[in-house]
């Protein structure tokens, strides 16, 4: 796979997809990690003469222009981070984005609107796609795919923009396949990873291909009631996706056959209501009250996750142990980032909402090996799926 190191870029005009979905509330950036992380690989461009079109993507507007989902927030804070002037297209593929991009000099940079706004970027018709992907492809004469976030879809600006243009991967992209790479080839032991967030069925993939490679792997976060229902135990009103209770007894019994060790809670915060300012109290795992919602891994529990973490070389961790966003709830979110750190391993958290949990609670992200902006795309690599993005900036 080229790199941008590859390609000669000065006075060309670059289009690079890059991950820009960040959180707003009431049109502000509650978190610009992704941002941020955008910034080396199109610094690089502009130091090298290009000029660079950013495009990107921001909720889910299937197709309609919505005005809360416009990047121009976005746009003010790249300016900010790159010390330059960005130039904002009011539209994606259309006389604004035009515009811009021809009105660039070296050294200069433009973002359009979000992609999303244009049902072609993501139609499953291949026609409908491969229209958007011409009139995308048309304002750039080099493509680098920086995204990596992004790589899991077959959508317009990821896959078929590259395979009508020159193209290369950005720095972000090759940071993260090094860093997938070590999770899944030549692995350094213990390896340990640490799954929390709501739901089993997110993370179905990723057990399963887990089970054949990680030494231990730590259960929080809502979908460990899930389990702890498998093996029997009351979970009172917490969070519970029975439909896949057959699912995880089935992981719980491969994980014993193949010794790899599962650490689920020994205690959980348990609480009267999803606030937080609920009565809350820790209880024994397996004496949750009926009456109670479990909303952090308990105390106890933190202590025996970041002994479990202690002797690893090798941390993966997606997903928060419990509602961190609320400080009753974030005690064992903050137990599992202090554990990685202590561990001296080499340390990835993965996803979104990891990441924003190290951030949140004031950890310094450079304690940590690794912060992916991959989300669900690094998920499914590590499930050992075959990512469009990536395939199109091989060919």
């Amino acid at each position: 796979m080229r790199t941008i190191d590859d390609l000669d870029v000065s006075g060309k005009r670059v289009l690079v997809r890059t991950d820009l979905n960040v959180p707003l509330q009431d049109g502000r950036i509650t978190d610009d990690g992704r941002i941020r992380a955008s910034v080396p690989t199109i610094k690089k461009l502009l130091d090298r003469g290009a000029r660079v079109i950013v495009c990107a993507h921001l909720g889910r507007p299937k197709g309609e222009v919505r005005p809360e989902l416009s990047l121009a927030p976005v746009a003010a804070r790249l300016g900010e981070l790159l010390g330059a002037d960005v130039a904002f297209a009011s539209d994606v593929v259309g006389d604004s984005a035009r515009a811009a991009a021809e009105g660039l000099a070296d050294g200069q940079v433009a973002l359009l609107e979000n992609l999303r706004f244009e049902a072609g970027e993501t139609s499953k018709d291949d026609a409908e796609r491969g229209a958007f992907a011409d009139r995308l492809a048309a304002l750039a004469e080099l493509y680098v795919g920086d995204g990596f976030g992004a790589v899991h879809r077959k959508h317009a600006s990821v896959y078929d923009v590259p395979r009508r243009l020159p193209h290369a991967a950005g720095d972000l992209i090759a940071a993260e396949l090094a860093v997938l790479r070590r999770l899944t080839e030549d692995v350094e032991r213990p390896y340990a990873v640490v799954l929390g967030g709501s739901k089993v069925s997110d993370k179905l993939g990723v057990i399963d291909n887990l089970l054949g490679k990680a030494d231990r792997i730590l259960v929080g976060g809502g979908m460990v009631f899930t389990f702890l229902k498998a093996q029997g135990h009351e979970v009172g009103r917490s969070l519970l996706e029975e439909d896949q209770l057959d699912t995880v007894r089935e992981y719980l019994r491969r994980a014993e056959d193949r010794g790899v060790e599962f650490v689920l809670p020994v205690d959980v915060v348990a609480a009267t209501a999803f606030a937080a300012d609920a009565d809350h109290e820790a209880v024994p795992a397996d004496a949750i009250p009926a009456d109670r919602l479990g909303l952090d891994i308990g105390p106890e529990s933190g202590k025996l996750f970041a002994s479990r973490l202690a002797d690893a070389r090798t941390v993966f961790w997606n997903g928060p142990m419990g509602v961190f966003e609320m400080e009753p709830y974030a005690h064992g979110t903050r137990a599992v980032a202090q554990g990685l750190i202590d561990s001296g391993a080499f340390t990835v958290v993965g996803g979104g909402d990891s990441a924003a949990a190290v951030r949140q609670l004031g950890f310094d992200e450079d304690a940590f090996s690794h912060i992916s902006t991959g989300g669900g795309a690094s998920l499914e690599y590590l499930e050992g799926k075959t990512l469009p993005g990536l395939q199109a900036l091989e060919d």
